[in-house]
């Protein structure tokens, strides 16, 4: 089971409420908006896209990382490092 699974609806609420900024963002360019306003929208979802990320990581770390590791053995490993690799990819974006 997905760490999220309990907040399933919230994440995905979210999610489209992204989808909407961004196809704003598309009108916007399509409209020929002022380059300003065009790349201040694009850092408010990218924030938005980063929230996302930061709390499905947080529920990764409270559920699916905890259990391996309460499990111990080689899976406890390979969640610790999926979830490292997984904080330096968004630390790099």
């Amino acid at each position: 089971m997905a760490g999220y699974s309990e907040d399933k609806e919230g994440v995905l609420r979210r999610l489209r409420r992204i989808e909407g900024q961004v196809r704003g963002l598309q009108r916007m360019v399509d409209e020929d908006a002022y380059c300003i306003d065009v790349l201040t929208q694009v850092s408010a979802a990218t924030r938005a896209l980063e929230s996302v990320a930061l709390e499905l990581l947080g529920d990764h770390l409270g559920h699916c990382v905890r259990d391996a590791v309460a499990e111990g053995g080689p899976e406890a490993d390979a969640k610790l490092r999926e979830a490292r690799e997984a904080i330096e990819r968004l630390v790099r974006s």
